[in-house]
């Protein structure tokens, strides 16, 4: 028998392994025809809108912080609390949707000045044709 169990599945289901334990889980499901009637019924228990408060937790992002406090984060501006538990979010957590967008937005703070001055140029361009000056869009 394997020894992945309902809340290894559920993380599964949820994106919230590790590579390496997503790999384990995977094989597990290979292995055992008993782990994928498991996994199907647990997808069959999500769709009628069975869930834990774990779950909904997970799905909602509620521990999450946003991307603006990951990108305070990244600038180390925040107060040394609301520091140290995204700090435990990332690293100790390792929550797969928050050290994706970290990495994003470290990747955007790698860009050259002329990178990002042109991308702002194009956000610009692109929504100058939806303002009017003067005139009163509030109607």
């Amino acid at each position: 028998m394997s020894d992945i169990k309902r809340e290894d599945l559920d993380a599964y289901l949820d994106d919230a392994l590790s590579e390496t334990d997503i790999a384990r889980v995977e094989q597990a499901l290979r292995d055992s025809e008993t782990l994928r009637r498991t996994l199907r019924a647990l997808i069959q228990e999500r769709d009628r809108g069975e869930h834990s408060i774990g779950a909904i937790w997970r799905r909602e992002k509620l521990s999450c912080p946003t991307r603006e406090q990951l990108g305070s984060y990244l600038l180390q501006v925040l107060d040394a609390g609301l520091q140290n538990y995204i700090d435990f979010h990332l690293h100790t957590i390792a929550c797969p949707y928050c050290l994706a967008n970290l990495a994003d937005l470290q990747a955007l703070q790698r860009e050259p000045e002329a990178q990002v001055q042109k991308r702002r140029q194009r956000f610009f361009e692109s929504s100058a044709g939806h303002l009017h000056p003067g005139k009163d869009t509030r109607k």
